[in-house]
């Protein structure tokens, strides 16, 4: 007697031995998606990851058969929208665009964050990355980092530099270039924003702040502040003319954004494949990569699921030890 059964929507009931196996068939991921799907933005329309997740969200319907709908669900540095996601049904119609914030940084700053970034997601595809830089007003006499270094150190504790808050990866970018420094002895000043701490330094009230390449770049470019390093391992291709911290005299210091589509646990591995393919077609589009470079992302062209996964972990385990850090000097 056979001990399996064809039902409907695609799904092998198997019996064996007194077990019972539900497996997704091929004919299943065929069918997906059959209505659109919903891109949840875990932050407020106009910032680079709501413009980045609409680019998507405008380019993927080709390759995905179905429409994308960008939904915004800002609060809580990212973890609202990540909370949504991670309770939605995990059926391959909501997804989440996963940022440092919400995946990297919350989960260890945060004693009470409503999901764990690990195992109640699993990864889609990466989509790029945002370097923070070092960017100091052009009154500050320092044309590079080497400089700036060493008039810090002639005159500890005289220099302030912005960031987004504390526990924030433009305050983390900041402690660890002080640390890789030698101990720098640099104030910190949390801001409600990052446009609020460049505008500082643009008017001139705050002499330094960590800030994304793609905010700073144009005024860079009017000579109304001076970056002075990328914090990445190779230059932006942003701006090729920029130097790496590292090229600068200052290794190790690697601090960027990222922007990672995520789908709930336990959503079968076919829609997973399904929803990969059809990201990875859309990020091999040049067309669509010097998209994101004109918008300062660098974009990550070749990943998969298990790679998106991964980095996620990583990113946790990188950031933990200078998030609690952080922390402690609130």
């Amino acid at each position: 007697m056979r001990h399996d059964y064809k039902i409907r929507l695609g799904v092998t009931l198997g019996v064996a031995w007194g077990c019972i196996a539900v497996v997704p068939s091929p004919a299943f991921a065929q069918e997906f998606p059959e209505r659109p799907v919903r891109l949840v933005i875990p932050f407020a329309p106009g910032g680079n990851t709501d413009i980045v997740g609409r680019r998507l969200g405008a380019r993927i319907a080709g390759a995905l058969g179905q429409q994308m709908i960008v939904d915004n669900r800002s609060g809580a540095g990212g973890t609202i929208g990540g909370a949504e996601v991670a309770r939605a049904k995990p059926d391959g119609y909501t997804l989440l665009l996963a940022t440092s914030s919400s995946h990297a940084i919350n989960p260890t700053a945060m004693p009470k964050i409503p999901y764990d970034a690990v195992k109640d997601f699993t990864g889609v595809s990466a989509i790029g990355t945002v370097s923070q830089s070092l960017v100091i007003h052009p009154s500050i006499p320092a044309k590079s980092v080497r400089e700036f270094v060493a008039l810090v150190k002639a005159r500890p504790g005289e220099f302030a530099y912005g960031s987004t808050g504390v526990g924030g990866i433009n305050h983390l970018g900041g402690e660890l270039f002080k640390q890789k420094a030698g101990g720098l002895n640099i104030v910190h000043v949390p801001y409600k924003s990052s446009g609020l701490s460049l505008q500082d330094v643009l008017g001139g009230h705050l002499p330094v702040v960590i800030s994304t390449v793609s905010a700073a770049l144009p005024h860079h470019r009017n000579n109304r502040v001076r970056i002075l390093a990328v914090f990445n391992d190779e230059r932006t291709p942003a701006a090729p003319d920029i130097p790496t911290s590292a090229e600068a005299g200052v290794p190790g210091v690697t601090v960027y954004t990222f922007n990672i589509v995520l789908a709930p646990a336990g959503t079968p591995a076919p829609i997973i494949d399904r929803l990969h393919k059809a990201f990875a077609a859309v990020m091999a589009d040049d067309s669509f990569a010097k998209e994101l470079v004109d918008l300062g992302v660098e974009p990550i062209r070749r990943s998969s699921p298990k790679h998106a996964s991964d980095f996620v972990r990583v990113e946790i385990a990188r950031w933990a030890p200078l998030v609690r850090a952080a922390l402690q000097e609130k």
